[in-house]
């Protein structure tokens, strides 16, 4: 199965959840950038940002959450709804994360904020994230690849939109990116 050319785009690869081949297409994506950037002697860490204090920013502890339960062999998967990685601790989780593992490779994971027509979509790309930029807040940006969810419109009152976002439709998200992100753990280990 070839990967859909929509998905495909100079920075990355973005599909809509409600695409019937999403799951397949964050895989192909994620080992794509994968093969192009890993360094076999760097450990994974899925570092997965958020709070559950907010609806729409509860996508990354989500994915933690799904990710954790799936046991994956080959990461380790950073922030989730019981010990969230979010504003407050993000500087300490980074140099902690850098002073236990040798140069990890840090797969980031976050819920943004987008033009209503793309909504339910979910990005991959390379390189960092710059967490909290949606709703004005100065954090260092983090991550060799980037995994994210827009989970709502942006432009306004950000965190009144965050905190009305719908968990139908971050559950949604969460449910297809930890798919996606399993299965192409095991297309890339196999």
């Amino acid at each position: 199965m070839l990967l859909d050319p929509q998905a495909l785009k100079p920075n990355g690869f973005r599909v809509h959840i409600e695409s019937p081949q999403a799951v397949e297409t964050i895989a192909r994506g994620f080992v794509s950038i994968l093969s192009e950037t890993y360094c076999s002697s760097s450990p994974i860490v899925f570092l997965c940002i958020g709070t559950d204090r907010s609806t729409g920013d509860s996508l990354g502890p989500l994915v933690g959450n799904l990710l954790k339960e799936k046991n994956l062999l080959n990461a380790q998967v950073i922030g989730c709804l019981a010990e969230p990685v979010h504003a407050g601790n993000l500087h300490k989780v980074i140099q902690e994360l850098n002073s236990f593992y040798k140069e990890p490779y840090i797969i980031a994971v976050d819920a943004s904020l987008g033009r209503s027509e793309n909504v339910g979509t979910v990005k991959i790309g390379k390189g960092p994230i710059k967490p909290g930029a949606g709703v004005n807040k100065d954090l260092p940006p983090v991550g060799k690849l980037h995994i994210t969810g827009i989970v709502n419109v942006g432009g306004f009152m950000e965190f009144f939109v965050l905190q009305n976002t719908r968990l139908f439709l971050v559950m949604k998200m969460a449910k297809v990116i930890s798919e996606g992100i399993t299965l192409g753990m095991k297309q890339f280990f196999a």
